[in-house]
């Protein structure tokens, strides 16, 4: 095992830089993974990652030591205070990875089901709804110019390793992107839309959510063949985005279950 003990590493430095620096994770396509449960996602998913780093306190632990097996990488151990430097998280669990982030699909055509995602900033709805696709069926996630960093620390502790069963994308045009999918793709906007269950999802779908507040821009829900609106009997004027998304998620894959049944 190596043992890294100076804050000056180089290692360690870019490790910190990798957890903060959405640049550098864009330029290198690699970034930090923390935790036994992302981490064993991450295995779970055939991937294998680039180094695995472990805290002193954890390296005790057995689970984590039955996870870095798994991997068959020897890992670096740091101190605890030095493993804090590199861990997003207020609790840090003892054990994080490097993994090179994995290059997305080029064919929207051949996606069965697609989230594009508009203004999207805050890192927490974003892998939020990277967690509530990879549960409900979708295959492809999309994100326009503004939204969070899907593969920052938050995003993926919100995903919760649904980023390992999809493929995510980040597009400068988003509205291309929407183009390249196809002609089934539905907008969600808070009111005034046809209602979420009356309409069609057995068959290729895409979705657009756009930020909470202004919303999709009418610009991108032009491209879309039908607007949908979830019906709120009660006093809330709008979802949080992530709800929202993990409700019209469900909702197809409600569908598919009873068309499924029925044949």
């Amino acid at each position: 095992m190596t043992v890294l003990r100076s804050r000056d590493n180089p290692r360690l430095r870019r490790w910190q830089r990798l957890s903060r620096d959405s640049r550098l994770r864009r330029a290198e396509r690699r970034t930090l993974i923390e935790g036994p449960h992302l981490l064993a996602a991450y295995l779970e998913s055939g991937a294998a990652p680039l180094a695995v780093i472990v805290s002193e306190s954890g390296s005790a632990r057995a689970e984590i030591g039955a996870l870095v097996r798994r991997t068959g990488r020897t890992p670096v151990m740091l101190g605890d205070a030095l493993f804090r430097q590199i861990a997003d998280a207020e609790t840090p669990m003892g054990v994080a990875a490097e993994i090179a982030i994995p290059e997305p699909r080029q064919a929207l055509g051949a996606s069965t089901c697609c989230a594009f995602l508009e203004g999207i900033q805050d890192a927490g709805n974003v892998g939020a709804i990277l967690r509530s696709a990879a549960a409900f069926g979708v295959s492809d996630v999309v994100l326009g110019r503004g939204c969070a960093d899907p593969w920052s620390p938050k995003a993926l502790r919100a995903g919760m390793g649904g980023h390992f069963a999809l493929c995510v994308a980040q597009a400068d045009d988003l509205a291309g992107a929407v183009a390249r999918f196809g002609p089934t793709v539905l907008c969600t906007v808070p009111r005034g839309g046809s209602r979420l269950e009356a309409a069609d999802l057995s068959g290729r779908t895409g979705w657009i959510f756009g930020a909470e507040g202004q919303g999709v821009s009418e610009a991108l829900a032009a491209r879309a063949h039908l607007r949908v609106t979830i019906p709120m009997p009660g006093p809330s004027e709008s979802l949080n985005v992530a709800a929202a998304a993990a409700i019209c998620f469900y909702e197809r894959a409600r569908q598919l279950s009873i068309r499924a049944a029925r044949s």
